[in-house]
Order: C-alpha cells, then structure tokens, then sequence
C-alpha cells in the first residue's frame, strides 16, 4: 500500500497545482488578449451596456426579433429544450411561434418565414439571425417607425457579417447591433 499511496500522493499534489494554477491562469491569461478582456462583448449605448454576443429577448413589433430561447435568454442557465422534431408538445409551440410571427407580420406568407424565427438554438442565447430572417421582418418595421423599406434594407446589409474567410459559415447579423443601430436611424 506505501508503495502505491506516494506516488497517488505526488500525483494528486501536481494535477492539483496544474490545473488549479499553472492551467488557470493560462486561460486567464489568454482570456485577456481577446476583445472585452474575457469579459465578453459588450455595447454601450445611451446609458446602458449590452452584451453583443449573448442573445438577447427583442419582442417588440419596431424591433427585429431575436431567435427564441428555451432558457429565456438567461445566460446562467443556457441550453436548449432537448425536444426532438418529433414531440409533440414542440411541434405545438412552434406552430404557436407562427402563428404570432404571422399575427405581426400580415403580409408575410407561412412558407416564408425562416426556421431560426420559429426555432430556439441549441444554447438558448444565440444573438444571429440570417439574412432572410431580417429582410421578412422589415415591412412590420418600415410601417410602425414610419421609415422607407430600402433604408431598413440598406441598413441590413451594414451590419450583415461574412463568412470567415468567405468560406466557414453562413451570412449572419447580430440582432442587438441592428436594432441599436435602428434606434440610431430614427434618431437622426
């Protein structure tokens, strides 16, 4: 038993001092050369800070919405619903989801709405929507903020964001930047 007890001893004494020190602080200190310092991004406009890259509940008809969360966009606690396709309770809140979505979108057809609309992501915080997910959303828009549909449009593909690369991943926009930056339009 002395013979296997030490070295369990030692090797409980380094991965104790590895990962709870050289290893954390590593992290650490990576975490400080990215943007927000690890703290994540955050957007500051009149007065109030937002993180850009948690998703965040915008339901209202002169706002574009977000992706819905199964979690409430509560960070703390993120995940999805880990309903399949299939059940029966899903299908029933998504066809609620279109119901709604078409209820404020009248001249939106049913075969036009995109998934992510209708959908919540696998962590429940995802702050993107498409491209198509924005453009099926500015006629609500254009109406209640009194604006021209080419401007919301225009600034639609201000914020759109690329692929890396222009190979990995799709076209995408950040819900939070673009109604901020819609709030800043009809400031103006």
């Amino acid at each position: 038993m002395k013979k296997n007890f030490l070295p369990a001893l030692r090797l409980t004494a380094v991965c104790l001092a590895f990962f709870g020190g050289f290893y954390t602080l590593s992290v650490w200190g990576i975490a400080q050369l990215a943007p927000g310092k690890g703290q994540g991004l955050t957007i500051s406009q009149n007065g109030q800070t937002f993180y850009a890259n948690v998703g965040q509940g915008f339901s209202d008809d002169q706002y574009f919405w977000s992706r819905p969360s199964a979690v409430n966009y509560d960070a703390a606690s993120a995940g999805g619903s880990n309903k399949g396709p299939s059940n029966p309770e899903y299908l029933a809140e998504v066809q609620t989801r279109m119901a709604h979505f078409l209820a404020h979108n009248p001249g939106v057809d049913k075969s036009q709405i995109p998934s992510e609309l209708v959908t919540a992501s696998g962590s429940g915080l995802d702050p993107h929507i498409s491209v198509p997910a924005a453009r099926v959303q500015v006629q609500r828009i254009a109406q209640i903020r009194h604006l021209n549909e080419s401007k919301i449009g225009t600034l639609i593909e201000e914020h759109t964001e690329k692929p890396l690369l222009g190979l990995f991943g799709t076209e995408k926009i950040n819900v939070l930047q673009l109604n901020l930056a819609l709030d800043q339009l009809n400031t103006l």
